[in-house]
């Protein structure tokens, strides 16, 4: 736990040296593995998780940013209704969405 995090004596986790993109991540990935409102316990887990650096010998929270960035979609198709008939138009997707479908099919592709 050399990098940003600490373990308070409270046994809270601190994360010192974020940026704002890292942190809404992390906080995105920490709600997707919340069952059951343990949230300082998923916390822990998934800092732990980011700092465990046995493989890759990177920073593993730049690295899932990374990965987040390269996976993020930018444009989806939306079925729309004109005088009865339904077309497809491209539309471009939210920052926020564009995040969590790319965690949501990061964790999907994990968990097969």
């Amino acid at each position: 736990m050399e990098n940003d995090f600490q373990f308070l004596s409270n046994s809270k986790l601190y994360a010192g040296g974020l940026d704002g993109e890292q942190k809404e991540l992390i906080k995105k990935l920490v709600d997707f593995f919340m069952k059951k409102g343990k949230r300082t316990r998923v916390h822990a887990i998934v800092y732990q998780t980011l700092n465990h650096q046995a493989q890759t010998k990177r920073d593993g929270i730049k690295l899932m940013v990374e990965v987040v960035e390269n996976i993020k979609t930018i444009c989806e198709v939306k079925k729309v209704g004109v005088a009865g008939t339904i077309y497809d138009i491209p539309g471009i997707v939210a920052r926020d969405r564009q995040q969590t479908f790319a965690i949501h099919w990061i964790l999907e592709a994990a968990f097969k």
